[in-house]
């Protein structure tokens, strides 16, 4: 059976190219389209039966596709959704990766890709946030940080996130926090290595004072004990950053 997709886009000419790629496809078919948050809405509610997965632009004319998201979450709506837009901007992603969005395919994206990642929907578990494009490791750990209750003004929240960032990706940073992470960040915010160590400390108390502690719980419970103290630096970045891993894998 094919998988049923509506297009959500204000630019008909992306609309177009999308049910030309997938006219003859075995898999998918675009059975509906809609050109402003409005009308998605109504489509979606005439065409239940009809719709597996959402591609939803997000700024469109009358109504964006925040407005759908919400609308379709205060009706009951559930719908396998990935975001297709150029609004690369970090906090408006996270807000819609709270709705259970499944992909943000930032535009412009190659219509192969596309069709993968709809693919995937379809035969991954229910519940997974996943996000895609440039910055979609920023996106993960910009989110974790913010439901920790690091405010994103403060240095430190910068910093911890690049630290973050790094053990991700260069696990082998896990043996050198004090003399290899943190001149790296500190290198990239032309700042001393002892600041950035001060800064990340103060971001990791003003977490523990303000976050959630059914997070904290389920992300530090196993490795540090909660009730006694706070986590060190590197136990709070290795640990986030293993979440972080762990998680990929399991959408995978």
């Amino acid at each position: 059976m094919k998988t049923k997709v509506l297009v959500v886009d204000d630019n008909k000419a992306l609309v177009g190219m999308i049910q030309e790629y997938f006219e003859d496809n075995k898999n998918i078919e675009i059975s509906c389209v809609a050109h402003d948050g409005e009308e998605a809405v109504n489509v979606v509610k005439d065409n239940m039966s009809s719709i597996d997965v959402i591609l939803l632009d997000l700024i469109m004319p009358k109504k964006d596709g925040v407005y759908v998201l919400d609308k379709l979450k205060s009706m009951g709506i559930k719908k396998d959704i990935i975001v297709i837009t150029s609004f690369n901007e970090e906090e408006t992603i996270r807000k819609v990766s709270e709705y259970g969005v499944k992909y943000v395919v930032l535009k412009p994206f190659e219509l192969k890709d596309l069709e993968s990642k709809i693919l995937e929907v379809k035969n991954k578990p229910k519940g997974n946030i996943i996000n895609v494009g440039a910055n979609n490791l920023n996106i993960s750990v910009s989110k974790i940080l913010h439901e920790l209750g690091i405010p994103s003004h403060i240095k430190g929240y910068q910093y911890i996130r690049e630290a973050i960032s790094l053990v991700y990706e260069r696990p082998e940073l896990i043996g050198g926090i004090t003399k290899e992470l943190y001149p790296l960040v500190g290198k990239t915010f032309d700042t001393s290595t002892s600041r950035v160590e001060r800064a990340i400390r103060h971001a990791i108390e003003v977490s523990w004072n303000r976050g959630d502690w059914d997070l904290m719980e389920e992300i530090f419970g196993h490795s540090v004990d909660i009730d006694r103290a706070k986590p060190t630096n590197s136990e709070f970045i290795v640990t986030i950053a293993d979440k972080l891993r762990l998680d990929s894998l399991k959408v995978r």
